[in-house]
């Protein structure tokens, strides 16, 4: 067994036998490698985020959170490949890095003989886009304040070029035709109001919490455009 197959089975082995745990021995045994070798997998398994716990003494070993993992997904190349499509669609967003993660870990969970029938496939699929759509970036400040309903400081540029500093309240991110939006309550201009992400020139957390404005959310969406989540 190489040390890839070795590390995947170690995390796996891990997760069935949680909450009980395995000793360094044990896992040496079932693997047929040296102590020395399961320590080193584990610190890297480690390092590299996976919830692997020691308890050290006598009776120590290790364990794995099973509430911090998720079971092999067992995607088929044909949905592997239609995930991948579907995120390839982000690459002009401001979800281009995290699709692409995302895609990533999709992957390097599938047995290998279907991750080679999907890169086949994808070899295959061609996507369309414009030469001229530009990328969205988004500040990672302004993320955070999304996920974590948090009042931001922004310097916003308009379409004349004149800037303007003030806090909003983030409410939802958008995607129009060509750019995506931060929805949020202006406290500027007590109002809500889109703010082209291309045009945020500045971020800055507040720390201060983003009271929920209820409300329906065509309100939010332009004339002429249907509103749709995504599916999760």
């Amino acid at each position: 067994m190489n040390r890839t197959d070795r590390l995947y089975a170690l995390v796996e082995d891990l997760r069935a036998s949680a909450p009980r745990l395995r000793t360094a021995r044990e896992l040496a045994g079932r693997y047929e490698v040296s102590v020395r070798t399961i320590e080193r997998d584990i610190a890297a398994l480690q390092q590299a985020g996976v919830p692997i716990y020691a308890d050290v003494g006598r009776r120590g070993g290790y364990t794995l959170d099973k509430a911090m993992t998720l079971p092999p997904l067992n995607f088929t190349p044909t949905e592997a490949v239609a995930v991948a499509a579907a995120l390839g669609r982000l690459e002009s967003t401001p979800f281009a890095e995290a699709s692409r993660s995302a895609l990533a870990k999709i992957v390097g969970a599938m047995p290998e003989r279907d991750a080679a029938a999907a890169r086949e496939l994808a070899d295959r699929v061609r996507l369309l886009r414009r030469v001229d759509e530009e990328p969205a970036r988004i500040s990672p400040l302004l993320e955070q304040a999304i996920v974590a309903r948090r009042v931001v400081r922004i310097r916003y540029e308009d379409r004349d070029g004149a800037a303007t500093e003030r806090e909003v309240e983030p409410i939802a991110a958008m995607a129009g035709s060509h750019c995506w939006y931060l929805v949020a309550w202006c406290r500027l201009r007590e109002d809500t109001r889109f703010f082209r992400v291309d045009r945020i020139q500045h971020v800055a957390l507040t720390g201060l919490p983003a009271p929920h404005r209820p409300g329906d959310d065509s309100r939010y969406c332009h004339p002429g455009y249907v509103m749709l989540r995504p599916a999760l």
